[in-house]
């Protein structure tokens, strides 16, 4: 098993907590999906956790099949978004409808899939001229800056995976990537959109949201538990008990060529 196998399984623990904690998107990201397709569209959901980014699509008015790995995720996402049709199952190992997606939409999750796999496979279910979409969600500089600078001596501390002298960056600083899907020879060229957006956190929300990700997930109970207190220590004593968050959402969005 890799190390993406064993990580991308670790969701479904607390499919409750991620779907009360993790932030969903912004409007400004359903505005750039309701642009590319119209009412009644066909649409695949890559990756579908519990939900976040498919109830919006559904009620762009879109038909919505979401394929999700974990079972415990997928039920959750059944409760939210009744009107989806939510399929368990890794995307690799999806066998797909005879029928092509006009849409397929990966939301915080393409990173998950075999390489080897998703660009072909999404390529594969798409009408010549569809559309596919992946969505990431990046960790940037801004919101409460000192705190994540000093935040780091604590993972540092409690997590020897860490990289020294990690900081994060602003957005500016991350790559608009299109390698993968030039590679393939299967899309057109890509565009990309971008949207800043910032959340505020109590030193127990904060901690909520550490706890559904999955290298969080994935240390040692001992270490994650000094973690916790060490970050939960720095937002109440030094500032005030909230901090601010700064997300960065991108759209990669390329058309499937004829082929």
């Amino acid at each position: 098993m890799t190390d993406r196998d064993r990580l991308r399984g670790i969701f479904g623990e607390d499919a409750e907590l991620y779907d009360r904690c993790r932030p969903g998107y912004p409007p400004e990201v359903v505005a750039d999906l309701a642009s590319l397709a119209g009412p009644g569209a066909r649409v695949l959901e890559i990756g579908c956790g519990t939900g976040q980014a498919t109830l919006p699509m559904a009620r762009l008015g879109w038909a919505v099949t979401a394929v999700e790995l974990d079972a415990n995720m997928a039920a959750v996402a059944r409760r939210n978004v009744p009107e989806a049709d939510v399929v368990v199952s890794a995307f690799e190992d999806w066998g797909p409808p005879a029928t092509p997606f006009d849409l397929v939409v990966a939301a915080t999750a393409f990173h998950w899939v075999d390489p080897e796999v998703r660009v072909v496979k999404a390529a594969d279910v798409l009408r010549p001229g569809g559309s596919l979409v992946v969505v990431s969600t990046h960790h940037v500089l801004g919101g409460t800056v000192p705190f994540f600078a000093a935040a780091q001596r604590c993972y540092e501390r409690f997590d020897p995976a860490t990289p020294p002298d990690l900081r994060l960056e602003p957005s500016s600083a991350i790559p608009e990537d299109s390698a993968e899907f030039d590679g393939s020879g299967r899309f057109g060229p890509v565009s990309f959109r971008r949207h800043e957006w910032e959340l505020t956190y109590t030193a127990a929300e904060y901690l909520d949201l550490l706890s559904t990700y999955s290298g969080h997930r994935a240390l040692p109970p001992d270490a994650r538990e000094g973690l916790f207190r060490s970050i939960a220590s720095l937002i109440d004593d030094d500032h005030g008990g909230r901090i601010t968050k700064r997300f960065m959402t991108q759209l990669a969005i390329t058309a499937r060529g004829s082929r």
